[in-house]
């Protein structure tokens, strides 16, 4: 019998910061706190800096505004958007752990069939410490999950599983639906909860959400760039799906895993379709040469950190997608100055990425 992820004990408490960008007061932490209480807090305030944000008592945390964004990086802040959930990325940018749980703060506790409530971030711990199997798919899902394994024909030279590097949780009630669909099917909610966690095969991309997120800093925190969106930028509501594609690619070179499934969050509230729409046309029209460009990347073998590789990848997003709209060659030149301010604040980061596990992975059960 499997498990339930509610009764997965968290780890890590050390070793893990909880990454929120916000605009208003957090009291959705009150119905996180038994969860999130242990931890540290990196929150960064978008929009106005001088309002001020409540945090609940009992919280560690730090809290960045944009005055602090600018101060820490001078120049280089201008790779760091504003008035756009992507602002998220400079909390990955000044931790010092290795791991990053990432949540929005209209996300609230689940609840399972069962009726027990989720701790989704100890759910994620549990993928990134699982090995990934990206390689072959194993038509059960999770084979490191207890009550499962590999299917007969799987290889076993392929059965130790490569590091997860990103945990990518989902939803229940609010989907995470574009603006068309929002507009299609406006009462529409996710009440479908599916027990199961599966790699995304390697060269499949997907579509990330960076509401409900967990990866492994140390080893593709430098691809987590959620690109340069929102106020004074032809587009915005793409910033995850960004980071995703990139990261993907590179995950898929450096022979690491994606994972996506449990554990599930509450999306409490549907954004305004019609201010989603003007945000997001644009990027309607570009996903469809966006996608492509991403299917055909070949990095180099050179390519052996995701700083070498996010570097190679902005030549490629200004020479090949800059034809599509001088946004691009905008953006590969921020992704740069990400890189560039990644370096200067974590210059012990940049070590060889590899294919094999770590030994903080759950070994395979006998």
């Amino acid at each position: 019998m499997s498990v339930p992820a509610t009764t997965v004990v968290p780890p890590l408490t050390d070793e893990l910061d909880i990454v929120i960008p916000t605009i208003r007061n957090l009291d959705f932490l009150e119905q996180w706190r038994s969860f999130f209480q242990p931890y540290h807090l990196i929150i960064v305030q978008d929009g106005d800096p001088t309002k001020k944000i409540h945090v609940p008592e009992g919280f560690d945390y730090e809290l960045y505004n944009r005055n602090d964004i600018n101060r820490i990086l001078g120049p280089k802040a201008s790779c760091i958007s504003f008035k756009d959930s992507a602002c998220r990325c400079f909390g990955f940018l000044v931790s010092k752990k290795k791991y990053i749980f990432t949540i929005d703060d209209d996300c609230f506790v689940a609840k399972d069939p069962s009726g027990q409530e989720i701790n989704a971030l100890a759910q994620h711990i549990h993928n990134l410490l699982s090995p990934s199997t990206p390689f072959f798919f194993n038509t059960l899902y999770d084979p490191y999950r207890e009550g499962a394994d590999f299917v007969r024909g799987y290889p076993f030279s392929l059965r130790e599983g490569v590091t997860t590097a990103i945990s990518h949780g989902l939803w229940l009630n609010i989907p995470d639906y574009d603006a068309p669909t929002q507009l299609v099917k406006p009462r529409e909610r996710n009440t479908r909860y599916v027990d199961a966690v599966l790699t995304i095969p390697k060269g499949t991309l997907f579509p990330m959400c960076g509401m409900n997120l967990g990866f492994h800093r140390d080893l593709i925190g430098p691809a987590m760039y959620f690109g340069l969106m929102g106020d004074g930028q032809p587009i915005g509501r793409y910033d995850d799906m960004w980071a995703g594609w990139c990261a993907k690619v590179i995950c898929d070179h450096l022979g690491l895993g994606v994972k996506t499934g449990l554990p599930y969050i509450w999306h409490s509230k549907a954004s305004n379709p019609f201010v989603n729409l003007k945000k997001e046309y644009k990027g309607i029209y570009w996903q469809e040469e966006i996608i492509p460009f991403f299917q055909s990347v070949v990095l180099p073998k050179e390519c052996t950190t995701p700083q070498k590789c996010y570097l190679e990848l902005s030549k490629l997003v200004k020479e090949k997608l800059s034809p599509v709209d001088p946004y691009f060659e905008k953006l590969a030149g921020e992704m740069v100055t990400w890189i560039e301010a990644w370096n200067e604040l974590n210059p012990s980061t940049d070590a060889t990425a590899t294919a094999t596990t770590t030994t903080d992975a759950v070994p395979k059960k006998k």
